[in-house]
């Protein structure tokens, strides 16, 4: 991978420094085992930097190819997966779900109980594909503590990697939903629900899809639900946590279910992939679908995905259920097809452009792309959870901070 000078794309490379100082800090520390950070403009990469160890209990550095469980950052690249589907005429956006999942027709709406007695109420309209897109399907999740569905999730498994795409749908047929379709926003096991009918409208298996129409032709080699046996030694350790230790063990790479053929393909959260790869794919939206002469959307879907898409143009932190969990602030963020979207830089707290999009996974990694700065940024680590440290806030305002001209 070939770097530029910060200053030949109006970067500094003593703002860039910032960045490795402060990070190093939780490093050293013992706070994180090792960070990777991929700073590039005008798609140019300025910085890209490994700090620490991949593996602390092998004595493995960070490498620049690392492998890292990129969990929900794999939610963008299936709503791109989606909406390539969408530029077919696979499906419109407005469509009911049930038109391709049949037994989810008549879904009702959680008002109290617990599994299996619930009291529900008739849902003001289906959940759309673009519901599923946008978390606003009233759908749950079992990480979550909202409701009794939530718990009704973790009793069934649903998400939990134990069951297939197919046997999540039918047990999600059995289940009320959180809210009416539109009217909140949740997150969800939507994104999965989204590749599963990328399985059905594609006509192959989730994964081959990803292959065939995302990975290859963007060259992204290393991104993958199952890291191979070949590849082991370049996966990174996943870390927690707890009372006894600022940083345990959570998952070894030797015993990892991501070294293991994936029974559940999860859209929402399965994905093991490098900060090269991710760039490549971040780089891609950034130029409007295409990279190195590869078409993966058109412009405008794009530009479509990442407006805001919630109910009359409102934020985060107007339309979020109680206690909903995100990968990011609530206040001036909006969301699109897939992703964050900057809304009012004041508000949100954050010095950035309005319309920069992005996200981020559960063991602390995120990416974001600024297009009115030309600005991609990709920053993997492997701590769970995301909020155990305010790692994204810090690293945004040195970044932006570095840009000089």
């Amino acid at each position: 991978m070939t770097l530029v000078r910060p200053e030949d794309v109006g970067l500094s490379s003593a703002g860039l420094r910032r960045v490795d100082d402060h990070l190093r800090g939780y490093v050293d520390a013992g706070k994180l085992a090792g960070t990777l950070t991929l700073v590039a403009r005008r798609g140019q990469i300025v910085h890209l930097s490994a700090l620490g160890q991949m593996d602390r209990e092998r004595g493995l550095p960070m490498r620049d190819d690392s492998l890292f469980r990129i969990y929900s950052m794999t939610k963008p690249v299936t709503s791109v997966a989606l909406m390539r589907l969408h530029e077919e005429g696979a499906f419109q956006l407005g469509d009911p779900v049930h038109t391709w999942i049949p037994e989810w027709e008549g879904l009702r709406v959680y008002r109290y109980g617990h599994h299996p007695t619930f009291t529900t109420e008739p849902a003001a309209r289906p959940i759309t594909m673009r519901d599923l897109l946008v978390h606003t399907s009233g759908l749950s999740y079992s990480i979550s503590e909202r409701s009794g569905v939530d718990a009704a999730y973790r009793k069934l498994g649903i998400g939990s990697g134990k069951v297939g795409l197919r046997e999540m749908i039918a047990r999600l047929a059995g289940l009320p939903l959180e809210f009416s379709p539109g009217s909140a926003w949740g997150y969800s096991v939507a994104t999965d629900v989204a590749g599963y009918l990328v399985e059905v409208l594609g006509g192959q298996r989730f994964d081959d899809y990803l292959r065939e129409k995302i990975f290859e032709p963007l060259r992204m080699a290393d991104t993958t639900f199952t890291v191979p046996p070949g590849k082991i030694s370049r996966f990174a350790a996943s870390y927690t946590r707890t009372p006894e230790k600022p940083l345990a063990l959570l998952d070894d790479p030797a015993t990892s279910h991501f070294a293991r053929p994936q029974v559940f393909l999860s859209g929402g959260a399965g994905l093991v992939s490098t900060a090269t790869d991710y760039f490549r794919f971040a780089e891609m939206l950034r130029r409007g679908g295409e990279l190195d002469g590869v078409r993966i959307l058109g412009p405008r879907t794009v530009r479509y995905m990442t407006r805001n898409h919630l109910p009359d143009g409102k934020d985060l932190a107007s339309v979020a259920t109680r206690s909903s969990f995100s990968e990011t602030r609530y206040e001036g963020i909006g969301f699109g097809l897939g992703f964050h979207v900057v809304l009012d830089p004041v508000r949100a707290q954050v010095p950035t452009s309005v319309g920069e999009y992005g996200w981020g996974g559960m063991a602390s990694t995120a990416f974001w792309v600024d297009p009115a700065e030309e600005l991609v940024v990709v920053f993997m680590t492997q701590l769970v959870p995301s909020s155990t440290y305010n790692l994204r806030g810090p690293l945004r305002a040195m970044v932006y901070g570095a840009i000089v001209d």
